[in-house]
């Protein structure tokens, strides 16, 4: 069963989300036949690589909404994300465009370390303060993570991969997606947003059911 996730590192609720598919698949009886691909995704494809804005001043911007509305749904943000053990800090948040931790990402499927990778570029954008849209620190993340460190240098120093994230993102488009997380499980079903294990649990139950039936008929 193939579980497909659009997906920007940019994005709190993808954070949540995974640690909750996590937990998900943690339960699910068929585990082991799903194979978890991380599509790319842009929440802000036309964001600079460096800003001084705070995280907190760009919702602000994007909601109109006061600074202090913005806090509080970072505020809101954290608890959630506790609730799933995770520890962000909105105010280490280093905006930036994604496009290069994209390209890294696809990279790493290739190698069979994408959700490794794409565990350490959550981790260092939502609560250790990293920079990802500097390549040094990219290359660090993405080596520590497995990736061949010749290839990594190739990637940063080209635009291979840039295609197969424009594909990504048109893919997205044609399937309607507002938003992210987006988990699409043979592409015949789909989950959006933060969702809890258990609603994960069933989407994943109910996949596995169609395709046994669809296999049978």
């Amino acid at each position: 069963m193939l579980l497909e996730i659009w997906s920007d590192v940019a994005c709190p609720f993808c954070f949540v989300g995974k640690r909750n598919l996590e937990a998900a698949l943690a339960q699910f009886e068929h585990a082991d036949q799903v194979e978890v691909r991380w599509r790319s995704f842009q929440l802000a494809p036309d964001a600079p690589l460096t800003t001084q804005a705070t995280s907190t001043e760009y919702l602000a911007r994007k909601y109109g909404r006061s600074l202090e509305e913005a806090g509080q749904m970072q505020e809101r943000m954290v608890a959630m994300a506790a609730e799933a053990g995770i520890e962000m800090h909105p105010d280490r948040v280093r905006m930036t465009n994604t496009r290069d931790a994209h390209r890294l990402l696809q990279l790493a499927h290739e190698s069979g370390r994408q959700d490794a990778l794409k565990e350490a570029f959550l981790q260092a954008y939502h609560a250790d303060g990293e920079h990802l849209g500097d390549p040094a620190t990219l290359r660090r993340l993405a080596v520590d993570a497995g990736l061949p460190p010749e290839r990594v240098d190739a990637v940063l120093g080209s635009d291979e991969f840039a295609t197969a994230v424009d594909a990504d993102i048109e893919q997205a488009v044609e399937f309607g997606l507002q938003g992210v997380p987006a988990f699409v499980l043979d592409r015949r079903m789909g989950l959006t947003g933060a969702q809890p294990p258990e609603v994960l649990l069933q989407g994943l139950r109910t996949a596995h059911e169609r395709a046994g039936a669809s296999a049978s008929g």
